[in-house]
């Protein structure tokens, strides 16, 4: 967790790396500061939220954000792809290739300089397709 080069790492931002990186349910803000308050009882949501904020934009986390959904917050910051669930919104890692060869491509069709992609998968989760079959039985 040395790959902060550009943040001051305080107590409660290293707390809140510590906690985020102890899971891969890729978190909302609400659910950090569930997990960091018990590390820090006195801490408040706000701060949960301003601190993990500043930490997306300092590159330090991922803020994964879907229109209309709420935000969520990944501990893994090399490129890689999400899927959710379109049932119950629960959002996982996908282990595919990325696809560098889309931002070549993505520039050639457009007069913009290409930074990267984020493309964001959606399914059924194994919980919710077997919730349905429960329910159909």
């Amino acid at each position: 967790m040395d790959h902060l080069p550009n943040m001051r790492l305080t107590t409660q931002r290293q707390i809140i790396l510590e906690e985020l990186a102890k899971v891969t349910s890729h978190p909302t803000a609400n659910e950090v500061y569930d997990m960091v308050r018990k590390r820090l009882p006195r801490i408040g949501l706000g701060t949960v939220y301003r601190n993990l904020d500043l930490m997306a934009d300092s590159g330090v986390i991922l803020k994964i954000e879907v229109g209309g959904t709420q935000k969520r917050f990944d501990a893994t910051i090399y490129p890689h792809y999400h899927i959710r669930c379109t049932a119950c919104g629960k959002v996982d890692d996908i282990d595919i290739p990325v696809q560098l060869h889309i931002n070549s491509a993505a520039a050639a069709a457009s007069c913009y300089e290409i930074l990267g992609h984020h493309i964001e998968f959606s399914g059924i989760c194994r919980d919710c397709q077997q919730k349905k079959q429960s329910s159909v039985n």
